[in-house]
């Protein structure tokens, strides 16, 4: 038997009569078995039960449908299938569901030079070992020669300013220094092929059947870097550089109902139903021929899932699921509702399967259910989504210029793998200096590894002010105070400043300006203007001549943003594995105001020993 405090004369002491000298006590009311047989107990018997079915009736418990448990049911529903792409730049393509959504629209192209320097080196030896490994099997390794004159790396020079983004780092000058030539500079082989009508053996002089053979095997490198990752054309490429987003929109123009979605501020990671939105169709498609309605029969199942209340009175739920330990708050309406399924509509909803091809588009015209009484009823959409009075529907797409109650099943991955950040880029607000800094705090080098961009940065610059002679010590005065222009900046804070929007006095932009390298010594020179390492900050750069980059003042929230470039991998569908790099935004920690950066400034002068 348990053993309790009982206290005497309960009454007394819960009507303040009696006060019990204790510092805390507890009396629980439950049922306490006087013998050690417990089978009288666990009959749960009821000693007034007209009580209990008065009550029921006065709740009106005992009013309910003359209806009986589904016992068959046919679905019918039509299928429109997306079959094109609208790229931001106004490209159409076909869709193509043998590839993942997030891999189309992620998808970013890997370049093998950046600002006239080499990029990706790892990738470009990758791609001169496969070569030499085809030359070695198909008995033309006398030719590796040629190809290693042909195509070579070359050793950065440590006295060249051009090459001060390679020296400066000791780890990616090891090992170009060490590649130099002694390895085949694949990705120069490849960029050769890429060329209209450009073969292999082009310069080296040979003659069939050695040249047919070599350039064979050139197709056959050429096809197979370019299945190693996805490498998508800059009129494929779904990112928006101003919003620091992902647009994309998808149409299904010859179904019975053309539809258009658009993903118009997608942030990369996972892509599902909800970031897409249902926006008005092109005026030039009115629709094909009505589609083939599908029929399908079933034995409809009850839903169950873990932790649901369960019907029998003694039997124990699963605690993998405790819906009653939720906490709402009066405006959880997602949450309330999930409860609301979870404890008291459980075993009113019933699981009726069938099979829809993915980037689709699926309406049910109706559900033909019979009950065990033989009676058959046809059960139509409560939901119009053309009706005047819109309703909350589960898996409906946001109206955004059109009204679309079909389910959406995009083609996309439900897991996958992603590396490590190659590139991030933090985006800031100072309120001091009122401006946005993009602080490059993950840099990739030539080499292809990333590296902190702080210690990226203060290897720059150490190498530029190693060139710099010392002048001669300046005259000494007794000045107490010395006056400062200008702050430095450290070289990965990348500083964008607010104008105005063209023919607009009210709306700013973001635009990306320069700081100056200010090198102690450096006299009778114009500093040199800092530019950023990262792609995610270099639009513009590339192209001839350089295009000034804005962001949308909107996109830089108060907290922050961070973007992040990585790779994604997974297999799909068909198992061919997919491979591509993009990126990933996402809401960062808080403002910055520790750029040191100011403006006409006295500090105190340090005194010489």
């Amino acid at each position: 038997m348990n053993q309790y405090v009982v206290t005497e004369n309960i009454e007394a002491v819960f009507t303040r009569k009696v006060r019990v000298p204790t510092t805390l006590m507890w009396n629980r009311l439950e049922g306490r078995p006087r013998r050690p047989d417990f089978t009288r107990a666990l009959q749960a018997e009821v000693r007034d039960p007209l009580w209990l079915l008065a009550r029921q009736w006065q709740m009106g418990e005992f009013i309910a449908e003359d209806a009986g448990s589904p016992l068959e049911a046919k679905v019918a529903w039509t299928t429109d299938e997306v079959t094109e792409l609208h790229m931001p730049g106004g490209a159409i393509q076909p869709y193509n569901p043998d590839l993942p959504l997030e891999a189309v629209i992620e998808a970013r192209d890997v370049p093998l030079a950046l600002a006239g320097r080499l990029y990706n080196t790892d990738l470009r030896l990758a791609i001169g070992r496969r070569w030499k490994r085809m030359l070695t099997d198909n008995g033309h390794s006398g030719r590796m020669t040629d190809f290693r004159d042909a195509y070579p790396f070359i050793a950065p020079d440590q006295t060249v300013e051009a090459d001060n983004a390679i020296t400066a780092h000791a780890a990616a000058w090891q090992m170009h220094a060490a590649i130099a030539g002694r390895a085949i500079d694949g990705g120069a082989l490849v960029h050769h092929l890429l060329q209209p009508g450009a073969l292999a053996s082009d310069g080296l002089s040979m003659v069939d059947p050695e040249k047919s053979a070599i350039d064979t095997l050139g197709d056959e490198l050429l096809n197979w870097a370019q299945r190693q990752f996805l490498q998508p054309d800059e009129s494929l490429q779904a990112w928006n550089a101003r919003h620091l987003a992902y647009s994309l929109a998808l149409s299904a123009p010859s179904g019975e109902q053309p539809a258009a979605l658009e993903a118009a501020e997608y942030r990369g990671g996972r892509m599902d139903w909800f970031n897409f939105d249902a926006v008005a169709a092109d005026d030039s498609h009115s629709g094909g021929a009505p589609g083939a309605i599908n029929v399908s029969s079933f034995m409809p199942a009850t839903i169950q899932f873990d932790g649901m209340p369960n019907t029998r009175h003694w039997a124990f739920e699963e605690a993998v699921i405790n819906f009653g330990d939720i906490d709402p708050d009066t405006t959880d309406i997602a949450k309330l509702l999930l409860i609301e399924f979870g404890l008291v509509y459980a075993n009113d909803w019933f699981l009726m399967p069938i099979d829809l091809p993915v980037g689709s588009l699926t309406g049910i015209q109706g559900i033909a259910v019979t009950n065990v009484f033989g009676e058959r009823f046809w059960i139509e959409p409560a939901v119009d989504p053309a009706g005047p009075t819109q309703s909350w529907q589960m898996f409906r797409l946001t109206d955004k210029g059109a009204s679309d109650g079909r389910l959406f099943l995009p083609a996309t991955t439900p897991a996958g793998l992603e590396s490590e950040a190659v590139e991030r880029v933090s985006f800031v607000r100072d309120e001091i200096s009122n401006m946005v800094w993009a602080i490059e705090t993950i840099v990739q080098l030539s080499d292809g590894q990333s590296r902190q961009g702080r210690q990226v940065a203060l290897e720059l610059h150490g190498k530029y002010q190693s060139a710099i002679t010392p002048p001669p010590p300046a005259p000494q005065n007794d000045a107490k105070v010395q006056y400062t222009l200008m702050t430095s900046v450290a070289e990965h804070w990348i500083p964008f400043i607010p104008v105005h929007l063209e023919n607009d006095n009210h709306e700013i932009q973001l635009q990306r300006a320069a700081m100056p390298r200010l090198l102690e010594g450096q006299v009778g020179i114009i500093p040199e203007k800092i530019a950023p390492r990262t792609r995610l900050v270099r639009v513009g750069l590339e192209t001839e001549p350089g295009e000034s980059y804005y962001i949308a003042e909107e996109e830089v929230e108060r907290a922050g943003t961070v973007v992040e470039t990585k790779w994604q991998r997974c297999r799909w569908r068909n198992g061919a594995v997919v491979l591509w790099q993009g990126h990933h935004r996402q809401t960062g920690r808080g403002g910055a105001s520790t750029s040191g950066l100011a403006f006409d400034t006295l500090v105190q002068k340090q005194q010489s020993r």
